[in-house]
């Protein structure tokens, strides 16, 4: 609770040009109006029953005595001080203590309709002097009178009551008192008496409609003297602390841009993305027909995101829990360990429990208790179910907005009827999205297989082609299309042609690894016929060798036969004895 007001003040502007304006403390209320109601002058908050004109006006008081100091008092007309008390006590607000602290007063005024009309003369004097004296004894600045139709119940004068409405306004007016005066819905105007709308100085209008069996909450605000303001008609919700005004126009466009990224779980589907996933912080969009595969490729990012170590909040409209946890297994991936480890959190609900806003209410305390890098909306089309179009694309438009200003990598997954355009989902929010991502089914030779494709990703480079979709039992990834002779191949076709292609390829290899056996082999004997040739010529050089010594030892004896005769004659026989120790 105390973070929650402490973030209320940070909404609260200071300083306001024009009036002077006193904070509300109703959470994206005094965003609409520029800072609050005005302050020192009265307000009319208006509505048919229901609606929660008491309960406005209550946390109207009661914040402004815990947040800004201001006490307050709370006359009523019809619910006594002990009622009021039990019936706020649920959302947190416990004004047994606040009376006990002098920060609030609550009065009982009971009006019975027998006294108004015995007494004849009917005046607010009372009225004054006992307001007055609550005001003063607690030092208030914020008076509350619930409801102004009470107060005349009865009187059948009608210049009576306009008169007396004005000199109560005026009488607020004049003490300094910021109020607010409830009133019920006429038939044509927007009180029964049709002048409070016009001497207040800012008109609130509540609604509370049925449409489509799903009941939800609106608030204008008709008129504000000397303010500009929302003119919008917005969705508020009455919650466990409080009220909480849904501002579709508030948010600017002033979130960052960061520049990391995050994988999606499919190695084969962030190459797409240039191997390495989307941008955090995105908002990305998945649009298939029923059995596409949306879950299984949101439950790959959730899955992905816990291994990271971060924090995944994943809402799912379709599947409890359990259902979900169990029917990943089949794909390899178990989410059950995360969600034992603190790291992921499956909020699980009908579309049709409530209303839109309470949903959208509900996921960002969800949000702000639990503190997500990621976000996993599985399916938000769903959530049209309440709704037309028209309406549901503003507050989803808050819901990105939201997460994006948080720095929250947001994941949506939206079902469109098979043979859709698939670019453009009814739900109208594709031009919101970062990224948006096509899954179709495809039906080709008795069978249906699963394509996906990327339409957008804004500020990066991505894949153009088309790939066909794979649930496995471990995990889902992704493969190229086929096209042989102009024709595309997908499923049993592809199969069948790439186990065709390694069949061949692996035949070729065989055929190729036989060829090299064989050549080896040839190689072998060429080599061997080569060495024997060699070792032949190296014979046939040596005895050409020992021919030429062999020839050459005979020419030299030849000389020395014919030297020799000669030698003896002279008595030469040093030679000879010589040549006799060579022999």
């Amino acid at each position: 609770m105390a973070k929650r007001q402490q973030k209320r003040n940070e909404l609260v502007p200071l300083t306001v040009r024009g009036i002077r304006k006193a904070p509300t403390g109703v959470e994206g209320f005094d965003q609409i109006t520029s800072g609050g109601l005005p302050q020192g002058r009265p307000t009319l908050v208006c509505g048919s029953a229901g609606c929660g004109k008491t309960l406005l006006a209550m946390e109207f008081l009661v914040r402004g005595a815990t947040l800004f100091d201001e006490p307050g008092v709370f006359m009523s007309f019809e619910e006594s001080s002990q009622e009021l008390v039990e019936n706020v006590r649920s959302m947190g607000f416990d004004l047994s203590d606040l009376e006990a602290k002098k920060k609030i007063v609550l009065d009982f005024v009971r009006i019975e309709r027998e006294e108004v009309e015995e007494t004849g003369e009917y005046d607010l004097e009372g009225l004054f002097i006992r307001l007055g004296f609550a005001v003063q004894s607690i030092g208030a600045k914020r008076v509350v009178l619930d409801t102004i139709e009470a107060l005349f119940a009865g009187l059948p004068n009608e210049m009576i009551v306009r008169a007396e409405l004005r000199r109560l306004f005026r009488w607020l007016k004049e003490n300094g008192l910021t109020a607010i005066i409830t009133g019920e819905q006429g038939t044509g105007t927007l009180t029964r008496h049709g002048l409070e709308e016009y001497v207040a100085d800012c008109v609130i209008l509540l609604d509370h409609r049925v449409s489509e069996q799903v009941t939800t909450r609106r608030l204008r605000i008709v008129k504000y003297r000397g303010s500009s303001h929302g003119t919008n008609e917005y969705p508020f919700l009455i919650g466990d602390s409080g009220i909480s005004v849904l501002p579709i126009t508030s948010l600017r466009l002033e979130h960052k841009a960061p520049t990391d990224r995050v994988s999606s779980g499919i190695a084969s589907l962030d190459e797409m993305f240039s191997g390495e996933g989307f941008y955090r912080g995105s908002s990305i969009l998945l649009l298939g027909s029923p059995g596409t595969g949306k879950s299984s490729v949101a439950a790959s990012f959730v899955d992905a995101t816990c291994r990271r170590g971060e924090r995944c909040l994943l809402v799912a409209y379709e599947e409890s829990s359990d259902q979900i946890v169990r029917n990943m297994h089949s794909i390899g991936i178990d989410l059950g360990q995360w969600i034992d480890q603190g790291l992921l959190r499956v909020h699980a609900t009908r579309p049709t429990l409530y209303g839109l806003e309470m949903h959208l209410w509900r996921l960002r305390c969800l949000v702000e208790s639990f503190n997500p890098a990621v976000v996993v909306i599985d399916p938000l089309s769903n959530l049209s179910l309440s709704m037309p179009a028209w309406e549901l694309k503003p507050t989803l438009m808050q819901l990105v907005d939201l997460l994006k200003s948080r720095g929250i990598t947001a994941l949506f997954t939206s079902l469109v009827s098979e043979g859709a355009f698939m670019e453009e989902p009814h739900i109208g929010i594709s031009s919101l999205m970062d990224t948006l991502i096509s899954l179709r089914n495809i039906e080709a030779d008795r069978e249906r297989n699963r394509i996906l494709s990327v339409i957008k990703s804004r500020g990066m480079t991505h894949s153009n082609q088309a790939r066909e979709f794979i649930l496995s039992n471990n995990g889902v990834y992704l493969v190229d299309i086929r096209v042989v002779e102009e024709k595309v191949l997908i499923g049993t076709a592809r199969a069948s042609y790439e186990a065709g292609e390694r069949a061949s390829v692996g035949l070729r290899r065989q055929r190729a690894e036989r060829q090299a056996r064989r050549t080896a082999r040839k190689r072998k004997a060429i080599e061997t016929r080569i060495a024997a040739f060699e070792a032949e010529l190296e014979a046939e050089a040596e005895l050409e060798t020992d021919e030429a010594d062999f020839l050459a030892a005979q020419e030299v004896a030849r000389e020395q036969t014919q030297r020799l005769p000669g030698q003896l004659r002279m008595g030469d026989t040093g030679e000879l004895l010589d040549q006799k120790k060579i022999t």
